[in-house]
């Protein structure tokens, strides 16, 4: 068990949530707000995309990123900063008499493109998304190559930005441990077992257990799971050594037909690990756990 507990909050995503809760963040400002409010109930991370303000789905545009950061850092709030970098792998083949007729929902770019914002934001740590996925039921295709994968590797560590490896499925774990043989991953690299994303790895104790047995030893790591089986997996994940992500982009219930809060849910978090026996790390504290540079360290 993991008795020294850090707690992630992933304030808004990218899917599409924002109508079917007024509480999830759309514009920049509410969503640094979240991160705030997440940071005041016991976050030591906030995990963030953007949204464009006008059509509530998610954006790569630098500026938005830039406004949530200085937002948050202008509050004086020291929590840790967490930007996705997946975003730029959205593919949306055509239909089946003509596949190559993408969509005009497609947004793929390459890797560095992908890495703009962190490029000029230098955030605490960026996710890097290791491997390709079908994504639902339809027709989208997340893209994200092992030759993507290893750019993307490579120049978040040479930006001194700690990457955290959004694991999908054993195949991407897999992946990801042969990033580290090659030398791409700096010591610090972090995991991110994600389950319940159709159709990745699925929200199964088995599997979890599985690729936890796959991980190296000497690197943090955390365990999520999508909607009620957010707070089970979070519990599981202390348990079998890990840290917690919760918040608004994977779960928008506290509980069946209640309508949560980004602050709501780091509460129940935070009663999840004291009921456990464990403590919740401050940022101060996650920083040294985590071995990043001390708060502004990246500005």
């Amino acid at each position: 068990m993991n008795r020294d507990v850090i707690i992630t909050c992933a304030v808004t995503g990218a899917g599409d949530t924002a109508d079917r809760s007024p509480h999830v963040p759309v514009t920049p400002r509410q969503i640094a707000d979240a991160a705030i409010e997440a940071w005041n109930a016991g976050a030591a991370i906030a995990h963030m995309h953007v949204r464009d303000p006008e059509t509530k789905q998610g954006s790569r545009r630098l500026e938005l990123y830039a406004e949530v950061v200085e937002h948050i850092r202008a509050a004086k709030c020291d929590v840790i900063i967490n930007l996705t970098a997946g975003m730029g792998g959205d593919l949306y083949i055509g239909p089946d008499d003509n596949p190559t007729d993408f969509a005009a929902e497609t947004d793929l770019v390459g890797a560095m493109t992908r890495l703009e914002h962190i490029e000029a934001l230098r955030p605490d740590i960026c996710t890097l998304d290791c491997g390709s996925l079908n994504f639902g039921d339809q027709n989208l295709v997340y893209v994200s190559t092992p030759e993507m994968l290893r750019k993307g590797a490579a120049r978040i560590k040479e930006l001194g930005v700690t990457v955290e490896l959004e694991i999908f499925d054993t195949g991407n774990l897999w992946f990801a441990l042969q990033m580290k043989k090659e030398g791409l991953l700096a010591d610090n690299a972090m995991f991110q077992l994600c389950h319940g994303i159709p159709w990745g790895a699925p929200p199964n104790l088995g599997v979890m257990k599985g690729m936890v047995d796959m991980l190296p030893e000497g690197h943090q790591w955390a365990a999520f799971a999508l909607g009620r089986d957010q707070l089970p997996f979070a519990a599981q994940s202390v348990l079998m050594g890990g840290h917690i992500r919760v918040g608004l982009e994977d779960n928008l219930y506290l509980r069946k037909g209640v309508l949560a809060t980004n602050g709501q849910l780091v509460e129940k978090a935070t009663t999840l690990v004291d009921t456990l026996g464990g403590r919740v790390l401050s940022p101060t504290e996650a920083r040294a756990t985590l071995q990043l540079k001390p708060a502004g360290g990246n500005a």
